[in-house]
């Protein structure tokens, strides 16, 4: 019997940046599920303020050299890999010179969004999934950490539904309260269109909020994670709301265990929520 194949896609994994809620499960969630014998592979973007040298990035030629076409125009996406030995875990870097060569993450100096957050988050979500059947590794899971994550259930389950990679893939989304105020730029849904998505299901995005992305995002998953103790109260009643398994909050050095469990229960269609 194989392993079962968990893909991880994060916003952002320790050590590449600072600890949060985010980079922290991103970073022990895989370890643990690793080491109970699952197969995985994580990825993140590769932001201007990672330390390359540091980290020892290096490009993956006979990954990278495809074009992504995003809002019409044609975008390089380079891959580059990196490992963290006390893990014996590698991540792969979502790289492009235009959108990540900035030396900001999803903020700028100022703590402003970075305005082309918007392309960013698309050229993240199709370049991971791209890649993964590049590699022709087709995941039981996905599974999503952090808002600039959002768009790949999306993209999973209306882009790239007729692909045999996919084809039998759940989505696993993991929700914080680590966001942003205001919005992305108000033309995402017109560019998410753009690739062919029908646009009657793309209305929640005319105001792109954090919250929405949070809501699209559940929206398009088989089974979602509280992965803050405290939601904001508009993705608190969208999870509240849900009728797939959902499983409630604990800490990410505890929770492995949990969640190989979770991944084995919607796995097997059981489609039971874990309890508090």
């Amino acid at each position: 019997m194989s392993k079962t194949r968990i893909l991880y896609v994060s916003q952002a994994i320790q050590p590449f940046l600072p600890e949060s809620p985010i980079s922290k499960a991103s970073r022990v969630i895989p370890q643990g599920i690793h080491e109970r014998g699952r197969e995985i592979r994580v990825f993140m973007p590769r932001y201007g303020v990672i330390n390359e040298r540091r980290h020892q990035l290096h490009e993956v030629i006979r990954l990278s050299g495809m074009n992504l076409n995003i809002n019409d125009t044609d975008h390089p996406l380079i891959i580059k890999v990196a490992s963290i030995p006390t893990a014996r875990m590698q991540v792969y870097f979502i790289d492009n010179e235009h959108y990540f060569k900035k030396k900001v993450t999803w903020l700028d100096a100022k703590d402003k969004l970075v305005a082309d957050n918007d392309e960013r988050a698309i050229f993240f979500a199709r370049g991971v999934l791209e890649t993964v059947r590049k590699l022709s590794w087709a995941p039981d899971i996905i599974h999503c950490h952090g808002w600039m994550t959002s768009l790949v259930p999306l993209y999973a389950k209306k882009m790239f539904k007729g692909d045999a990679h996919f084809e039998n893939t759940k989505i696993v989304t993991s929700v914080y309260d680590e966001g942003f105020n205001g919005t992305l730029n108000g033309s995402l849904h017109e560019k998410i269109a753009f690739d062919g998505l029908d646009s009657a299901g793309l209305t929640d995005l005319q105001l792109p909020t954090f919250d929405a992305l949070n809501k699209m995002a559940m929206k398009h998953s088989d089974a979602v994670i509280a992965g803050s103790e405290a939601l904001t109260e508009e993705t608190q009643v969208a999870f509240s709301s849900l009728d797939i398994p959902t499983m409630p909050y604990m800490d990410a050095e505890l929770s492995a265990a949990d969640i190989a469990t979770f991944y084995d229960t919607i796995l097997e269609g059981k489609g039971v929520a874990v309890e508090e």
